[in-house]
């Protein structure tokens, strides 16, 4: 087996702008198409379809408490020391259809939820009538021939009324909306049992080198444990992505070979590797890839994980990452992540910025540069950043501790304390 490396002179010297390199990667994804799923399996799709209430919620009125259905006038001038007497007609316990009207000085014990009988405009609660028992907190459970009601109640007081949340018809949610599980209970109050969603991304996951062991192998002098293996698929399932594979490939092109080629049987969206692919003697998955499709190496101006990888293999797309842990955290959230959100239709990510004022100098090297940061907030309307820990690239422990990226623009190098600076909280990052 032979392979030649041919890349690009203009792709290796032109350093990229990272808007430049997101356009050109996202151009070559488009939405998938949608699939119905049972309700139970919706939580996190993104919805596919317009969904119009077929009813009305709630679809009839309705008590609020555990309590006596009464006409409100009946009760207007109860209290505790005059007390109104009604007479009882009726039990209605939640499922059930009243079967008696309540008229002028009657009552009927009512349920949560159970329907409101004709003739009554109001709930009383337990805890207002001679049916409550305090000291064993429970109402009295053999219903007696009369009630007596210890405080007044407005007309619809205590009462969900028919169509007080929406009405029959209304529009509920619109296409590209993430399912939440509330949304998901709503749903099924709707009597959906079924929901058109998009299809999630299918990927393929790589990491490389023979450096790289799996947590639980013992390390000889000069491995180092899988990181990346285990950060990228939390971000991939935290995105919305199905992973069809995930491996650590040796520097073997053969082994390469025959693990991308099993990986694509499963007919991904596209493959994501980290390390590899950049200009190493090494790097043989980069020699792989274009044996067998292309792979642009581009040099990206942002700080960290200026080389990145684009390209197919045997026609699935391929997005290469850095090997350090941090670059492959960086890279995905401002390459990988779009991607993502493109194939499933959600709206373009807009990443979440603020204001925020620098507690102490910082520097970089002119790239578009993200540097691991704290936020504090204790003041909202004057937010403060820090900078985090060492910001080398392979250091993921101050990953850990910061919660946002502090971003220094193309161009400079550095800023004083008390400057103003963009700052991406992470807590949100994946919306």
């Amino acid at each position: 087996m032979s392979f030649s490396v041919s890349m690009k002179a203009d792709a290796m010297d032109k350093l990229l702008s990272v808007r430049e390199a997101q356009e050109q990667i996202i151009g070559h994804f488009a939405p998938l198409s949608s699939i119905e799923i049972p309700l139970l399996d919706a939580l996190g799709r993104v919805l596919a379809e317009q969904i119009i209430a077929p009813l009305d919620s709630p679809s009839f009125s309705n008590s609020g408490m555990d309590g006596f259905a009464v006409n409100s006038a009946d009760v207007s001038s109860a209290s505790s020391t005059t007390p109104i007497t009604l007479k009882l007609v009726g039990d209605i316990p939640a499922g059930s259809s009243p079967v008696k009207n309540i008229e002028v000085g009657q009552a009927a014990r009512i349920m949560t939820g159970a329907p409101l009988p004709p003739g009554a405009d109001a709930v009383v609660p337990v805890e207002y009538t001679d049916a409550y028992l305090p000291e064993m907190n429970r109402s009295v459970q053999k219903l007696s021939d009369v009630v007596r009601i210890y405080r007044p109640v407005k007309p619809g007081e205590y009462v969900r009324h028919q169509g007080q949340d929406f009405r029959k018809g209304e529009k509920i949610f619109e296409p590209g909306r993430k399912l939440s599980p509330q949304d998901i209970g709503l749903l099924a109050s709707l009597g959906y049992t079924k929901t058109k969603v998009h299809k999630q991304p299918k990927v393929a996951l790589f990491s490389s080198g023979d450096e790289l062991r799996l947590p639980g192998q013992a390390l000889e002098y000069g491995q180092i444990y899988d990181a990346n293996r285990f950060l990228l698929y939390g971000l991939l399932i935290q995105s919305g992505a199905q992973i069809l594979s995930v491996e650590t490939l040796p520097d073997d092109p053969f082994i390469i070979e025959q693990s991308l080629d099993r990986a694509i049987q499963s007919h991904p969206d596209f493959i994501l590797t980290s390390a590899g692919v950049s200009v190493g003697a090494y790097d043989f998955v980069k020699q792989v890839i274009q044996t067998h499709g292309h792979l642009d190496l581009w040099r990206v101006n942002m700080r960290p994980g200026k080389p990145l990888a684009f390209g197919s293999y045997r026609g699935i797309p391929v997005i290469g990452l850095p090997g350090n842990p941090v670059s492959s955290f960086v890279g995905f959230l401002v390459f990988v992540l779009p991607i993502l959100r493109k194939l499933q239709n959600l709206q373009p990510f807009l990443r979440t910025i603020l204001l925020a004022t620098l507690q102490e100098e910082v520097s970089s090297d002119g790239r578009e540069s993200y540097l691991r940061a704290r936020l504090d907030q204790t003041n909202p309307a004057e937010p403060k950043v820090f900078l985090e820990g060492h910001q080398g690239s392979a250091n993921l422990y101050a990953l850990t501790r910061a919660n946002a990226l502090l971003i220094l623009p193309s161009g400079v190098k550095s800023l004083p304390a008390g400057a103003k600076v963009e700052v991406w909280p992470l807590d949100n990052m994946i919306r």
